[in-house]
Parts: C-alpha cells; structure tokens; sequence
C-alpha cells in the first residue's frame, strides 16, 4: 500500500538539497529566490526523469516498472511547467545565459509532445484515431529515431548546466556549485554506466528456435549461456539481438512464457517495425538480456491463498499468464481467459490442456475468438472471482484498459487489478 506514496515523494526529497543549500547561502531577494528555486526543481525533476530511465533492477522489484516509467514521463511534463514560470519571470543579465535557458525549454518543450505520442500510451491508448495516425507515421518515425530523439534530453541537460554556470548570482556560491555539479555527474555517469558499460555484464545467449505461431505470431527461443537466477514466473526481459542486420540493435521488452532458467521462450506478437522483421533471426543469433523485470509474481504471493487468480490474456499477451499458471496451477484456484483472433491464433491450447487435467480441477481455462465483452465476462466469472479474486491482464495496451474498465463496471476492485502496460 505505502510503496508507491513512498516512491512518489522521490520527486520531493530528490530537488531539496539543492533548493535548501542554495536558500542557505544565497543573499537574494526572496521573491527572486523563489523563480531560482523553480529552475532548480525542473532540472533536478530532468535529471531524475534520466536516472529512471536506465531502469533499475531493484526499484521495478520494489513498485514495477510502469510506475517507473509513469514518473519519467510526469517529471518530464512538470519539469516544463517549472522551467516555464522560472523563465517567463525569472531574469537573466547574461544573454548566453538567457538563450542557452530559452533553447534548453523549447527543446525540452518539442521532445515532451514527440515523447507523449511515439512514444507513451497517454494518449494513443485511448484514441483509436491518434493510434491509427501514430501507426502511419511510425513509417518514417521509426522506434529506433525516436528513442534517439529522446536523448535529446540530455543535450538540452548540458546546456541547462552551461546557463545555470554563466549566472553571477548562482556561481559565486562556491559549495552549490560542488553540490550542483555533483548532481549532475552522477546522473550521467549512472546514465553512461547503465547505457554502455553494464550490458557487458547482462544475461547472454543464443537463438535455437524462431517459430511462426499463429497468423501473426511468433515463438523464439533461447539458450542461455548462464542461468537466470533471478527469473520468476510472469517476468519479461528486455531482450537486443546481436550480430544481425535483420533488425535494429535497440533493446525490447518480451514476456518469458514458461519458467525453464535455462531455456527461455518468448511468444512475440508482430505489429511493430522491429518485431515485423523477427521471422528473419535465425537460430545461432546473439541475444542480450536486461533483466529480469516483473511484480506478477510477488502480488501473487502476497495475495490471500484462497482467493481466486483471474489471467486475462489478448493474443501473445497469454505468455506471461502462462508462466504463472505452469507454476501455480496445482497449488491455486486460476480461471485464465484468453481471447484470440480465430481459432488458428489458440497455439497453446495443449499446454493448457495439460496444465488443466494436472489440476486436479484448480484450473478452468475459456478461449474466446475475439475480445471478452461485459457478458462474457459475466458469464464467465464467479461471484467469488469478482469479489476477491486478483486479475492479472495483459495484452495490446488499449485492449488491457478496455478490459479493466470492463471489469471496473462489473464491481471489480481497482486495487485487485494488475498489469504491467510498458508506458510513459
């Protein structure tokens, strides 16, 4: 309960230092400190925003990686609103100053309003129309730009930190300005480390299957060169295939579909430039893993042992949920819904078949071809399930928000609702 209040108040403990330390030594008028105060705020949020970016480990463990992502992306739009009111009424004597300030926000300005449609779900997942034209556009804007586009941010970074260094009245402070700088470096030092250094030392392995699943689908496996320790049913990694101009070499988020630590097997659907072309990785490619990542599996034990656990899976979205079921099917009630596109798209449907009759009656698996409505769910679901059960949904993303305002309106507990949509 108190994990996420606990992780948002980051982004008040994180600019104090430098707000309480500036206050402490500086001689300006208080009405003047306030609009530096503000600049300091937006570029501590900037620089916060970047340190999530790099995705630590032990903090998706701690609250999950959307809400990760869903701070980067609010620090992101409030760094503006601060940046703003500091520079409309703020003042600046040296004019490199007040222009590198100026390009520094309407550059931040630009990369937030790309960043929220390519590249965060805010508003393309509740738009079909916005979907459909990020679709057209995604052409030419391709993942690839547009995450290099991102790191703009952090040009715009180091010229906020030239223009914080040309103004007389913050650099005289000799000991702010060691704190300032500290700050600075240490981001992007975490930044260079975790970007170019650390995935040396990432989970690797290779290629020994590439499978079509499905109309759309597809099955690939790999042998890991080490063990994945640290995998737990329900995970996903950020996978990057190497040595292959087949497709880019940016990193993408896939859900394990079993539990095997040394052979792992992703079901991948294919609707993006980069998945389009994985039918061309062929067995004996390189692949890096960044990972694992997941709280599947931690709300699961967490959760009350009798209570039901509901899987409602859209298409490959059944991977992680079939992960969870191979693990839990013979100890907890599951009811796993899954909805495909025709009968063809029901590729699993043996392994569950399995998993069922080795229940012993503790797993009920229905397949829908095409999406769950109200009164499929009603008919589906137990009075128990909707009244203490713990849902689990994962899928295309406006297929996971639908599916959950659906369940919303049938009494379900927004608190018993879980998905991992990989959104800003």
């Amino acid at each position: 309960m108190l994990r996420k209040p606990l992780f948002w108040s980051v982004a008040i403990v994180f600019p104090l230092p430098l707000v309480l330390t500036y206050d402490a030594v500086s001689t300006a008028p208080d009405v003047l400190k306030f609009y530096i105060f503000l600049g300091l705020v937006a570029y501590a949020w900037w620089l916060l925003s970047i340190l999530l970016s790099v995705r630590p480990s032990w903090l998706d463990r701690f609250v999950g990686l959307p809400a990760i992502y869903g701070l980067h992306g609010m620090l992101g739009a409030l760094a503006i609103v601060a940046a703003y009111v500091h520079g409309d009424f703020g003042y600046a004597s040296n004019s490199l100053a007040r222009d590198l300030g100026d390009w520094a926000f309407y550059g931040a300005l630009g990369v937030l309003c790309y960043s929220a449609f390519f590249m965060s779900g805010w508003l393309v997942d509740r738009s079909r129309l916005l979907l459909r034209t990020k679709q057209l556009l995604e052409v030419v804007f391709r993942r690839r730009l547009s995450v290099w586009i991102h790191r703009v941010s952090l040009v715009l970074v180091a010229m906020i930190w030239l223009h914080t260094h040309l103004l007389v009245r913050v650099n005289q402070y000799f000991g702010f300005m060691m704190l300032f700088d500290l700050y600075t470096v240490t981001v992007l030092g975490i930044y260079v480390w975790k970007k170019w250094i650390a995935p040396d030392t990432y989970l690797t392995g290779t290629v020994i299957s590439n499978d079509a699943r499905g109309e759309s689908t597809r099955r690939v496996s790999l042998r890991l060169d080490t063990r994945a320790a640290a995998l737990r049913p329900g995970d996903f990694f950020f996978l990057r295939f190497e040595g292959s101009s087949a497709v880019s070499g940016e990193w993408h988020p896939f859900s394990v579909t079993d539990d095997n630590r040394e052979t792992l097997t992703f079901t991948i659907r294919q609707h993006g430039d980069f998945t389009r072309r994985l039918d061309r990785v062929g067995a004996g490619s390189s692949v890096r893993l960044e990972g694992p990542f997941g709280r599947f599996e931690s709300i699961i034990q967490n959760h009350d042992r009798e209570a039901p656990l509901v899987f409602v899976g859209m298409g490959a979205g059944v991977a992680p949920l079939l992960s969870l079921a191979a693990a839990h099917h013979t100890t907890r009630n599951i009811h796993l819904l899954w909805a495909v596109r025709s009968a063809e798209d029901a590729y699993y449907r043996d392994v569950l078949e399995e998993y069922e009759a080795a229940s012993g009656g503790r797993l009920k698996v229905t397949t829908n071809v095409g999406r769950f409505r109200r009164e499929d769910l009603a008919g589906a679901l137990s009075a128990e399930a909707v009244a203490k059960g713990a849902f689990f949904i994962v899928g295309p993303n406006p297929a996971v928000l639908a599916n959950q305002r659906l369940l919303w309106r049938m009494g379900v507990s927004a608190r018993r609702i879980h998905q991992e949509r990989l959104t800003m």
